[in-house]
């Protein structure tokens, strides 16, 4: 299956933290990868739920299908060491720092955390935008991949989050880092390299569910070979996303823009889709075009993004001025404030990352050069 982690995770764990080691050290070599996915995208969907009203409501009471978590930010954390549901309502997610599961060595430090003057939004002028950037995007040729090639996607990402030691709280920004990602077209084979997520050599991406069926791909685990069956008629398409993504998230107009941003960011589209997405992206309400956005790169541009009204963070596509090509994604709280102790405040970069490298590949582990 495509994955896409680039997430929240922890960064660090003092001696006398009170979680228990986590259990992916103890599975067998080329087996703890599911299960580390399964608690991820269990407790991403548990943040999304506690989000999406004021009650909380189980996670598995909304939806079945839960979100790849390498197509999204999410958490890497033993799931006993968090009341998730009250915890979570507030709009972010606070835990106690604890080491790489992958060991020493792959720990990401931290510093302070990542701020930015908050871009102004025009409603008016998305539409307009996203009709430029759609046509942009028809005049470069798709991905063409043999069933033994590989898509590679290298991207520098950072999340920012609240992290406790003992009984006092900070607001922390992961160091800015590079992961590196390879999926076959058929999502049979992938592989993971990212510090603090997994350990030198990486992790496979590989391998059936723990019954030994193979994984079905959908909007929010996808494979090429699934995105290239996708309509591209943008309502079909728009009327495909609101299906698939039903009572999930904050607010469907949301979840839907999530969706596209994810398969924007998280994956290699054929061009006539990637056309496709962004002129459903128009169509959604809420969706503004922002004059200035920075990537994990440093790269300035432009941005189309939508404000989640529950959590005040704003999600901020980033394109180049001059090419309109996809340059990154970010988060950026502003309204209100968020986290224990309201310590994300308006001007606070939740996550930010940048696509650096994206093309075919003949080999897992393969970086292009340059």
């Amino acid at each position: 299956m495509n994955a896409d982690l680039s997430r929240p995770h922890p960064a660090g764990q003092e001696e006398n933290s009170p979680l228990l080691p986590f259990a992916e050290r103890e599975l067998p070599a080329g087996r703890h990868q599911f299960h580390k996915e399964q608690l991820m995208a269990q407790i991403h969907e548990d943040l999304r739920a506690a989000d999406a009203g004021t009650t909380a409501t189980p996670a598995r009471a909304r939806t079945t299908t839960s979100r790849n978590p390498f197509l999204r930010r999410s958490f890497l954390v033993p799931a006993a060491g968090f009341a998730l549901a009250g915890a979570l309502a507030v709009g972010f997610f606070s835990y106690v720092d604890r080491g790489a599961a992958d060991g020493p060595g792959s720990t990401i430090a931290t510093g302070p955390a990542l701020t930015t003057r908050i871009g102004a939004a025009d409603p008016k002028g998305a539409p307009q935008l996203l009709d430029r950037i759609s046509l942009a995007s028809a005049s470069i040729a798709g991905p063409a991949v043999r069933a033994d090639q590989f898509i590679y996607i290298g991207s520098k990402t950072a999340n920012t989050y609240v992290k406790t030691v003992g009984n006092k709280s900070t607001l922390v920004s992961e160091q800015l880092h590079m992961r590196h990602q390879w999926n076959s077209a058929d999502g049979t084979m992938g592989w993971l390299i990212e510090p603090g997520n997994t350990g030198p050599e990486g992790v496979t991406l590989a391998g059936p569910d723990e019954n030994g069926n193979a994984p079905t791909p959908h909007l929010n685990a996808p494979t090429h070979n699934y995105l290239a069956g996708l309509p591209t008629d943008p309502d079909a398409l728009l009327r495909r996303i609101y299906e698939e993504t039903k009572g999930k998230g904050n607010s469907p107009d949301q979840e839907a823009f999530t969706t596209i941003g994810d398969l924007l960011r998280g994956s290699y589209p054929p061009a006539e889709l990637t056309t496709a997405l962004y002129r459903a992206a128009a169509k959604i309400p809420g969706v503004v075009m922002v004059d200035d956005a920075v990537d994990a790169a440093g790269r300035s541009g432009i941005a189309v993004a939508r404000l989640d009204e529950h959590s005040g963070q704003r999600e901020e596509w980033i394109f180049d001025r001059q090419t309109l090509a996809f340059l990154g994604e970010r988060s950026v709280q502003v309204q209100g404030e968020s986290g224990e102790q309201g310590l994300i405040k308006p001007g606070t970069v939740v996550f930010t990352s940048a696509v650096t490298t994206r093309t075919i590949v003949d080999r897992i582990k393969e970086i292009p050069a340059g």
